[in-house]
């Protein structure tokens, strides 16, 4: 087993965008590429890992040779991953996989999402195909109407409340405000949160993430090439996976997503860290109480204890453990395929020490992603360290 270092990382914005797909990741692989220090063609790539739900159809099949073509990797293998939300941490983790077995010595990881170009309707639909569809979708429960019930359960259980929510999505506005490729670049007060229109009880307008459009990519190598291409890699320490029942009815608990907790059992593990050793996280934020629900399966709250660590501020930049320094899910945006790698460029950009003025975690050394697809049912946490 060799280690494994990411040496290069990029993203598009995310938003509502003209540019197609096959566009979109053509660019963030250009921008991928061009944070390799000592240069990289697409050529060099072996092997490739794409992370899609295909939400509007524009590429149902073949999409990862399409992708991969457009990106100037015709000829490498390349592979299209499914997980719904959590495809392109799946993605990364397959990528780590083969490098670390040796398979292949430079590998990419990458997700993209095409979703503003279809109705409200269908993007609801499309968005629902990722939850159990015979009891649940056809039953109109959908994934607002989902994490209404997570978080009503959590409320009820725990006391928390919906300002805990609501400041959740005032500190990710504003670290997303400073986030140049963020879809919502502006701060809200706890007034816009609390006093928002309801979409699924207790869950409000700015309890949700937007839908977008957007791709990411990942250059990994092994520990033989580094030197090739760095001298500042950022090591992949500990990977962890793992899925549940897909039916949130059949589940234990409504108020712990138990694939969350075992993948970063998992990937600390294999990291040989503490919660203590830990300097940032990004976490699926997909709904506010999500974000209150990860940090609790992750071992950073205990139950119930994640809406306190947030009122105190331990969560901002500057606390104890900040929380989507990039401003999450929520404000950054969320193009479904895209967002597991994208988190890792966000967490490549902070321990290389280059995040913008006003959200950078100064000193960060080592991180967490967190990835969770759909209500739960698929999640992938990796541990990097500088």
């Amino acid at each position: 087993m060799t280690k494994v270092a990411v040496v290069g990382a990029g993203q598009t914005r995310y938003g509502a965008l003209q540019e197609g797909g096959r566009a979109l990741f053509a660019e963030a692989v250009k921008a991928a590429l061009v944070t390799v220090d000592r240069g990289m063609a697409p050529g060099e790539i072996e092997e490739g890992w794409i992370g899609s739900v295909g939400s509007g159809g524009w590429q149902l099949g073949n999409l990862a040779a399409l992708a991969g073509e457009e990106a100037g990797m015709a000829g490498a293998p390349m592979h299209r991953v499914e997980n719904a939300c959590a495809s392109s941490g799946f993605a990364f983790r397959n990528a780590y996989l083969a490098v670390r077995s040796g398979a292949v010595e430079v590998a990419l990881a990458g997700g993209v999402e095409k979703m503003t170009d279809l109705s409200g309707v269908h993007q609801r639909y499309w968005l629902g195909v990722s939850g159990e569809t015979e009891w649940e979708r056809l039953a109109g429960l959908t994934f607002a109407g989902v994490y209404g019930l997570i978080a009503s359960r959590h409320m009820k259980e725990f006391g928390t409340t919906r300002e805990d929510l609501a400041h959740v999505a005032v500190k990710n506005h504003r670290n997303g405000a400073k986030n140049p490729v963020a879809h919502f670049r502006k701060e809200i007060t706890m007034d816009d949160a609390m006093n928002a229109p309801p979409v699924s009880e207790p869950l409000h307008l700015y309890d949700c993430c937007p839908v977008s459009d957007g791709a990411s990519a990942v250059v990994l190598v092994s520990e033989k090439v580094v030197g090739k291409y760095t001298d500042s890699p950022v090591w992949v320490r500990g990977s962890g996976a793992a899925t549940d029942l897909l039916a949130v009815h059949q589940r234990e608990s409504l108020t712990s997503l138990r694939a969350s907790a075992v993948a970063g059992k998992t990937a600390m593990r294999e990291a040989v860290v503490g919660h203590r050793d830990i300097h940032l996280a990004e976490m699926h934020d997909c709904f506010t109480i999500a974000e209150l629900v990860a940090m609790e399966d992750l071992g950073f709250a205990p139950k119930g204890g994640a809406g306190r660590m947030v009122r105190n501020g331990e969560t901002e930049i500057g606390g104890r453990l900040p929380v989507n320094p990039s401003g999450g899910l929520k404000s950054k945006g969320h193009p479904l395929g895209a967002t597991g790698t994208g988190q890792i460029c966000e967490i490549f950009k902070q321990l290389r020490g280059k995040a913008e003025k006003g959200r950078e975690v100064k000193g960060a050394e080592v991180a967490l992603a967190h990835n969770v697809g759909g209500s739960g049912a698929t999640c992938a946490v990796h541990v990097l360290g500088v």
